[in-house]
């Protein structure tokens, strides 16, 4: 299809904090550039009953139809003239203080959902997988159904490979999305570049589970951008796993609008080599007695990079929401760098945020008693990468991604992990 752009594309600002933090720590956000010899080939497959599929165009009419919705249960809140800061600081009787306040406060005014959707990594990066992607999947469940979906992106040697996709879950619904991204036919050190878009809007009661499995090779970059909007009742489950690649960028917003919805993230990520894992997790709070709890398990080995923000969001009128954010981190070389940046804005009382981390390094009595039982240091640290092999083998949604993740496992260990049935056991033996 040729080159897809005459220069290299840079995407600034993305996987943003809301609120930024000190400049000088260099956390706020992340550069990704994407490489102009790269061409567009999306290579992508999809299993999706043929009840369950869209026409492009739903999700931004679905949006459109719960605008009234919104604007019915906030009657007080009047849209003000314009986006301006200076108006919002106005209605608010000038209590934003800083551009983050002055534009939350106008966004907030407006009332508009349509403004208000955002997806994780940015508008900028959406829009380019968007483009690379072309058509889009479009998955939605009618009230009561039951739906199961997967789509599987593949990486290509020196292209850009991605997939958009749209969620819109009916009341009482029931969407099971498995992503896969993987690169099993790629040559020996080839490079490339893979990214899902997704935006989901669940509606009242609805559920829906997303697992998100990423096994690429060393050569490839890779962009997991999703947006998620929730009605009453909603639940939401996001599941991810971060194997492989050179660099990733994961990001993720949501907007718990509706009373009573909820939303459970489950990170688990292993860094290893020169890997560099990016993460950004904004969760709105807007609903009255919403609540999300946001779990990150990760091993760092190697020279391995990474860095972890999560913001939850209380905004005025969330009474009863709670929020949770809280991280694991084992760093198993010295050369690692591990950066989280756990943050939680509040605008409303009788609600509750936490957020907590645990990082540390494999301590000496682990390592003397791994050595007593004949493993020199290496082979103990390489047991604690096996560990994520196998975590993420149990949980693979697909047999592809289970095929990933022994590939994987045998390009970074250097051995299966996959049990050989055709061996006896030490039980058999």
């Amino acid at each position: 299809m040729g080159d897809w752009v005459e220069k290299n594309t840079v995407l600034e600002g993305a996987n943003a904090m809301p609120a930024p933090t000190w400049h000088y720590l260099k956390m706020n956000d992340v550069s990704i550039e994407v490489p102009a010899s790269l061409r567009v080939e999306p290579a992508v497959a999809t299993a999706v009953s043929e009840q369950a599929v869209a026409p492009a165009g739903t999700f931004e009419y679905s949006l459109a139809m719960l605008q009234s919705w919104w604007d019915a249960r906030w009657p007080s809140r009047v849209p003000i003239s314009g986006a301006g800061a200076d108006d919002a600081e106005a209605a608010y009787g000038g209590t934003a203080q800083s551009a983050y306040q002055r534009n939350a406060d106008a966004l907030e005014a407006s009332q508009s959902l349509e403004a208000a959707f955002a997806t994780g990594v940015g508008a900028d990066a959406a829009g380019l997988l968007a483009q690379a992607a072309g058509d889009p999947i479009v998955i939605a469940s009618d009230e009561g159904q039951n739906v199961r979906a997967t789509v599987t992106v593949l990486g290509v040697a020196d292209a850009f490979s991605s997939a958009a996709i749209d969620v819109v879950a009916g009341m009482n619904s029931t969407v099971n999305l498995d992503i896969v991204v993987d690169s099993p036919e790629a040559p020996e050190n080839a490079a490339g570049f893979t990214g899902t878009t997704v935006r989901v809007l669940a509606g009242f009661g609805a559920k829906v589970n997303i697992r998100r499995m990423q096994t690429l090779d060393a050569g490839f970059d890779d962009i997991d951008d999703l947006g998620i909007l929730t009605t009453d009742g909603a639940r939401i489950t996001v599941s991810q796993t971060v194997l492989g690649g050179n660099r990733t960028f994961t990001g993720l917003a949501a907007d718990l609008r509706g009373d009573k919805s909820r939303l459970d993230i489950d990170l688990h990520y292993l860094g290893h080599g020169e890997q560099a894992h990016d993460f950004n997790y904004v969760v709105r709070h807007h609903g009255r007695e919403t609540e999300c709890d946001i779990q990150a398990n990760g091993v760092l080995a190697g020279k391995s990079r990474k860095t972890l923000r999560g913001t939850i969001d209380l905004i005025r009128g969330c009474k009863g929401a709670q929020g949770n954010e809280r991280e694991t981190v084992l760093l198993v070389d010295k050369g690692v760098q591990n950066r989280t940046v756990p943050v939680i804005l509040c605008n409303e009382d009788d609600v509750a945020g936490n957020h907590g981390a645990t990082i540390g390094h494999v301590n000496a009595e682990q390592l003397h008693y791994l050595r007593t039982r004949g493993l020199s240091e290496k082979q103990a640290e390489a047991l604690f990468l096996e560990s994520s092999f196998d975590f993420a083998l149990g949980a693979a949604p697909t047999e592809q991604a289970a095929a990933g993740v022994d590939r994987l496992a045998r390009a970074v260990l250097g051995r299966s992990v996959v049990l050989d049935e055709s061996e006896p056991t030490e039980g058999s033996r």
